[in-house]
């Protein structure tokens, strides 16, 4: 059975966060809110944790996870950024959006496109989310907590503890967070395309 954490959305608990970091430095999968959906997470590279969200999610191998970091210093570790594209990140977070980037070394394979060798990264303007990537010192690997067959993701903290208590190792109820998904833009090109239009304004972001 899963732990069940209440924390408080404006003012976290600094022992339930280090609590949470430590299930995902043990190799745990994590559901904790954004500043877009609930999402759910483990240490990156932990191919064990990866593939049972995986078996949560009901998605193919070769599912575009997504990269959670603190700042734009630990986008840098993880993927390629040239000045331009540095700009633009730097003027959109924190916030509600992806950017799908050519991954570098650090980011294992199996986690990269396959054909394109990129990965999907965000910094969330979410006060826990963020509490707990300071705890665990590193960027969560992530997928929006949408189970199978259901068209919006789950924002009710006791129901998704009771739908998923075995299993994931952690449910952090910090709220409703919302249903709507994080826009997504493909940068890895040199140029913005806009793959999904969500919770972030693309306003003056393409022609």
């Amino acid at each position: 059975m899963s732990q069940y954490f209440q924390i408080h959305p404006d003012n976290p608990q600094g022992r339930l966060l280090e609590r949470a970091a430590e299930i995902l430095r043990g190799g745990g999968v994590l559901v904790y809110p954004t500043d877009s959906c609930y999402a759910l997470g483990c240490r990156i590279g932990d191919k064990a944790a990866v593939e049972r969200i995986g078996r949560i999610r009901q998605i193919e191998k070769d599912h575009n996870y997504t990269l959670v970091c603190r700042d734009l210093s630990e986008i840098a570790t993880y993927a390629k950024v040239d000045n331009s594209v540095y700009r633009l990140l730097r003027s959109l977070t924190p916030g509600p959006y992806t950017f799908i980037l050519k991954a570098t070394n650090e980011v294992p394979r199996r986690l990269q496109n396959a054909k394109r060798r990129s990965i999907g990264i965000r910094v969330p303007d979410h006060v826990i989310a963020q509490g707990v990537l300071d705890a665990f010192g590193y960027p969560i690997m992530s997928s929006t907590l949408m189970l199978p067959g259901e068209s919006i993701p789950m924002t009710d903290g006791e129901e998704i503890r009771d739908r998923l208590q075995n299993d994931v190792d952690a449910v952090i109820d910090g709220g409703s967070c919302g249903l709507e998904p994080t826009t997504v833009l493909d940068l890895s090109e040199g140029r913005v395309i806009v793959v999904r239009e969500g919770k972030g304004s693309v306003a003056g972001l393409v022609d």
